[in-house]
C-alpha cells in the first residue's frame, strides 16, 4: 500500500499550511487551546513582511506540523471546489468528550460528536474560520508528547491525520492519487471517498469530496493553502519531480525552505500539493528547548532583519 510511480513511496503528511488573519489569535488558539507547540517563528520567504508560524509536537516532528501565513486585514477566502477544505488531527480514543467541553469553555464553534468511516470525529472552526476535525484514530499519531503542555497527554493531539479535498470532478484527481502518487482507495460514504497513504502510525488519509456544479472556492484568509507529503530525501524528491512531470503535471524546481526542501504542483482539481523532505529539521537554527522563541530568518534575509522586525506585529 502507498507505492507510487516506479516504486517510489510517499510517507504520509509532512505539514499542512493555511492562511489566517490575526497572528495573535492564531498563536493563542493553536498553542493554548489546542495545546500544540510553537516550533518556529519565521517569515514567508516569498513575502518576508508576513509571519510564517509553525506548530507541532515537542520536537517539530514531520507529520505533526501545521503552519500559517497571517494576513492581518487581508481579504477572506470562500469555500467551494478546487481547494483543500478541512484538516484533521489525530486524538486518543475516548477523548472527544474532553475536547467538546474544552471548545465550549473557549466559546468556539463546533459540531456534535459523530462518526466517519467507523471513527469518532468532532468538527470545529478556528478563529479564522478554518474547518478542523478531531478524529479518534492512531493514523497520524506520530508526535512526541509535551511534558508541560496545556492539554493533558491522555487527550492531547498526536499529529495530523489527513485533509479533505473538494473538487468538481473526482475522476482526474482519483487517477493522480492512485496511479501516480500511490494512494490506496479505501471506500466511500455518499459523495466522500477515502484514500490512504503510507502505513502504521505515519499513515495519512485524504478524503475526496465531489461537488459538481459548485463554484470554485477562493483561497485567502480562512483557507488551507496546501498540503505537503513526506519524501525520504533530496534524491527521492528529484525522482518524484520527474515522475510527476511525466504524469503531465507542471512541477516547480526544488525550493530551499531552510528546514526542508520542497517541490510544488497542482492536482487536477486545483489544490496545491507539496513534496517535502524531513530534513534538515527545525533545530538547525535553534536548540530543541528554544524552538519558537525568537524570530528566525534564512541567511539571505538577515540583512533585512531590522526592517522585517519593524513591520511585523508583536506576538505575546
Amino acid at each position: 500500500m502507498g507505492e507510487g510511480t516506479e516504486g517510489l513511496r510517499l510517507r504520509g503528511i509532512h505539514h499542512i499550511t493555511a492562511i489566517v488573519d490575526d497572528p495573535q489569535d492564531n498563536l493563542r488558539f493553536y498553542a493554548e487551546t489546542l495545546g500544540l507547540r510553537l516550533v518556529k517563528r519565521t517569515v514567508n520567504f516569498d513575502d518576508p513582511y508576513t509571519y510564517h508560524l509553525y506548530f507541532g509536537d515537542e520536537e517539530g516532528t514531520p507529520g505533526t506540523i501545521v503552519t500559517f501565513f497571517p494576513w492581518p486585514g487581508g481579504r477572506r477566502g470562500s469555500r467551494g471546489t478546487g481547494q483543500l477544505s478541512a484538516m484533521a488531527f489525530a486524538v486518543p480514543a475516548g477523548s472527544l468528550e474532553f475536547w467538546a467541553e474544552r471548545l465550549d469553555e473557549y466559546g468556539l464553534r463546533r459540531g456534535d460528536i459523530g462518526e466517519r468511516f467507523g471513527e469518532r470525529a468532532l468538527d470545529l472552526y478556528d478563529p479564522a474560520g478554518l474547518l478542523l476535525e478531531l478524529v479518534e484514530t492512531e493514523t497520524g499519531a506520530v508526535g512526541v508528547e509535551r511534558e508541560r503542555g496545556p492539554v493533558p497527554a491522555t487527550q492531547a493531539i498526536r499529529g495530523a491525520a489527513g485533509v479533505t479535498l473538494t473538487v468538481a470532478d473526482a475522476g482526474p484527481t482519483n487517477a493522480l492519487l492512485t496511479e501516480t502518487l500511490g494512494f490506496a482507495a479505501e471506500g466511500a460514504e455518499e459523495a466522500r471517498a477515502r484514500y490512504r497513504l503510507g502505513a502504521g502510525r505515519e499513515a495519512a488519509r485524504l478524503d475526496l469530496v465531489a461537488q459538481p456544479g459548485v463554484p470554485r472556492g477562493q483561497v485567502a484568509a480562512g483557507s488551507i493553502h496546501h498540503v505537503a507529503w513526506r519524501v525520504r530525501g533530496e534524491a527521492e524528491q528529484l525522482a518524484w519531480r520527474e515522475a510527476i512531470s511525466q504524469a503531465g503535471r507542471s512541477v516547480t524546481p526544488v525550493r530551499d525552505r531552510k528546514y526542508f526542501r520542497s517541490i510544488y504542483f497542482q492536482e487536477p482539481g486545483g489544490a496545491i500539493f507539496e513534496l517535502a523532505t524531513d530534513g534538515p529539521g527545525f533545530a538547525v537554527d535553534e536548540a530543541p528547548a528554544e524552538l519558537g522563541r525568537g524570530l528566525q530568518l534564512p541567511e539571505w534575509l538577515e540583512p533585512q532583519r531590522h526592517a522585517i522586525e519593524r513591520r511585523l506585529p508583536p506576538l505575546k
